[in-house]
């Protein structure tokens, strides 16, 4: 994966942490639609973690690979 296709999935996941937050009820986070409006925000962040854990290991591979 380049440096392009992760920006692109980064922004998609912010997208989607910025949709679920306008579905969150503030005054009862917990119950109904939120509970899943959080769940959403969740793995959004979760996948952000993880394509930049991802983009470090394939930095530090490459370079133990050069030496």
């Amino acid at each position: 994966m380049n440096k392009k296709l992760y920006i692109i999935l980064i922004v998609a996941a912010l997208a989607l942490i910025a949709y679920n937050v306008t579905l969150v009820d503030f005054s009862n986070p917990l119950e109904g639609n939120s509970t899943i409006a959080l769940i959403g925000i969740v793995a959004s962040l979760c996948a952000i973690v993880l394509i930049l854990i991802y983009s470090i290991s394939k930095k530090v591979q490459k370079r133990l690979e050069e030496d």
